[in-house]
């Protein structure tokens, strides 16, 4: 059944606002995921050649639920760039160096 404006009902419409600072985007090159019963923590992380300590510059915590549904709408979005611009080439896996997290404070 379709309402007035002919969406189904039941249907919701979403208004997102997003902020400029945002709009830019934050630039990372590798991702660290964690898990607990309840969430997902994601931990996008900027590591720079030669420089020995890497920033985590930007951390999304999302139910189990949700990285469920992320990760299908990520493997959907693959598919479909990989249709348009050809196979993504992986450079053979899990990076090669080692990786501490310290806490804020911590050397």
């Amino acid at each position: 059944m379709q309402d007035d404006n002919g969406q189904k009902k039941g249907d919701q419409q979403i208004n997102v606002e997003l902020s400029e600072d945002v709009a830019e985007g934050v630039y990372s090159n590798l991702a660290m995921i964690a898990h607990s019963n309840s969430e997902f923590v994601i931990d996008f992380i900027r590591l720079m050649p030669g420089v020995p300590k890497a920033k985590v510059k930007s951390r999304i915590i999302v139910t189990p639920d949700h990285a469920k549904r992320l990760l299908s709408a990520l493997k959907d979005n693959i598919e479909k760039y990989e249709a348009a611009f050809g196979k993504i080439n992986q450079s053979g896996g899990a990076p090669q160096f080692p990786i501490s997290f310290g806490t804020p404070g911590e050397a």
